[in-house]
């Protein structure tokens, strides 16, 4: 999801009761501005989803072209306050090695993320270090720090330009991570300019090259409001690799309790 700074910018916005369109989003003034005006709809068109439980296939290939796969169910509670990030929990189904791990996420703004990883094997909770939010999650492409939620404190934002993207327009939106041990130094967004929804992200590494692409596939409406995707594909550009994450049976205000989402239950997750 600088907190204080970005906080107190976010509180000063006056947001609308009704989303707003592209040409009101880029009346704002300076390209800072604008682009954190774009996150902010973006965010406020997704807020009040409650709780929801996904179940996800991730398709691990390596660079010789050879495919893995593990079965996963995803748990998210919202949290109202826009100080303090989502509670996540991802629960491994398949294959059998990883069956019963089990990874939870706090997520902060500038402070990092808390965030504990169960592993049946070795039947203890592991908790990720803050310098290590750049390691790959469960041998995937996607970093602990892609896993967590994306809160807008988290980074600066500057609006570049407007560009087509497949059949639609996109604002591109440069991010820059604010909090500590990150491992990208810059994320360009394209986010569509008709319902502000992510379509894809540059990743560029400490080094300021280009390390990853995420593109996002397959979005559908539920609950007449919420747009989720059905596939997220993250492309590594340095070693050839690719994790494609497959979004399935999306199950919203569950019941889903903030007491449901905690370390001592990670052992037992269901």
């Amino acid at each position: 999801m600088l907190k204080i700074f970005t906080i107190l910018i976010l509180i000063s916005l006056p947001f609308a009761a009704i989303a707003k369109t592209a040409d009101e989003v880029l009346a704002s003034g300076t390209a800072e501005e604008k682009g954190l005006a774009i996150v902010v709809e973006s965010d406020e068109r997704d807020f009040g989803f409650g709780d929801v439980e996904v179940d996800v296939e991730m398709i691990l290939t390596n660079a010789h072209g050879q495919k893995s796969k593990k079965e996963m169910r995803n748990k998210t509670f919202e949290m109202k306050d826009s100080s303090v990030g989502d509670k996540t929990m991802i629960v491994f189904d398949k294959p059998r090695d990883v069956k019963g791990t089990a990874f939870l996420t706090f997520s902060k703004i500038l402070e990092a993320d808390d965030q504990w990883l169960y592993l049946p094997a070795l039947k203890r909770v592991k908790r990720i270090s803050s310098k290590n939010k750049s390691g790959p999650f469960v041998g995937s492409e996607f970093a602990f720090e892609d896993i967590s939620s994306q809160e807008i404190g988290k980074y600066s934002y500057k609006y570049l330009r407007n560009e087509s993207c497949g059949e639609m327009e996109c604002f591109v939106v440069e991010r820059k991570p604010l909090y500590e041990y990150s491992g990208y130094t810059k994320m360009i967004s394209w986010i569509d300019t008709e319902e502000f929804q992510l379509r894809k992200v540059d990743f560029y590494d400490r080094k300021k090259s280009l390390l990853k692409t995420l593109t996002y596939e397959g979005y559908k409406k539920y609950l007449n409001k919420y747009w989720r995707a059905d596939r997220f594909l993250m492309t590594n550009h340095q070693n050839g690799k690719s994790t494609d994450l497959r979004w399935n049976n999306y199950k919203f205000r569950t019941g889903l309790q903030e007491s449901d989402l905690t370390k001592a239950k990670l052992k037992n997750a269901k």
